[in-house]
């Protein structure tokens, strides 16, 4: 099963502020920008291409604090798992649109394998890492917001090892955002 990252984050590296708050990324870039060829730099196109998604609690919980529509709602029918080893419930709002999960992720991985799935979409700073250390990344997509955060929750915690990142592919949208996409090749 292929397992993708995409994400955003400031151009330090950052996904959230300390206190897990993401609204500096609507305000980022420039705004007058003429973005009618990619307005939403590639994020439906990506969502298209995967049939599953497993995010962290906390992000998770920063998409419920959105209070989305069923208009608004981004991922479509995608079968979403949320791994968390101390809730066990959604909130209210995500309720019917995602899946608890807490258990062995190399686990998950096999059962969303066997029942069919193909490429899982993987977002959250601690489940990516997670997932990186036990080498199951195929690639990441990494969208660098012209902003400087200087403190925050960074993309990455400790890996156990050196990640080679390969075949890599950047867009500089008119915005001033950059998306970069790599290949992960484990050493």
């Amino acid at each position: 099963m292929k397992c993708s990252v995409y994400i955003a984050t400031s151009a330090d590296g950052y996904i959230a502020t300390p206190e897990g708050n993401v609204d500096w990324l609507h305000g980022a870039g420039n705004q007058d920008a003429d973005m009618s060829n990619n307005p939403d730099m590639g994020f439906n196109s990506f969502i298209a291409s995967v049939d599953c998604m497993v995010m962290g609690r906390k992000c998770m919980e920063v998409i419920s604090s959105f209070n989305l529509t069923p208009e608004q709602w981004p991922y479509g029918d995608t079968k979403i798992y949320v791994l968390s080893n101390s809730t066990k419930e959604p909130p209210e709002n995500l309720r019917g649109k995602v899946e608890m999960y807490s258990g062995d992720i190399t686990k998950l991985i096999s059962q969303l394998d066997d029942n069919g799935f193909k490429h899982a979409y993987i977002d959250g700073g601690a489940t990516i890492t997670s997932f990186i250390n036990l080498q199951l990344i195929n690639e990441m997509i990494i969208t660098k917001a012209p902003v400087i955060l200087g403190k925050g929750i960074p993309l990455f915690g400790e890996i156990n090892n050196s990640i080679k990142l390969i075949n890599s592919e950047a867009i500089a949208f008119p915005n001033d955002f950059i998306q970069v996409k790599y290949g992960v090749n484990y050493l």
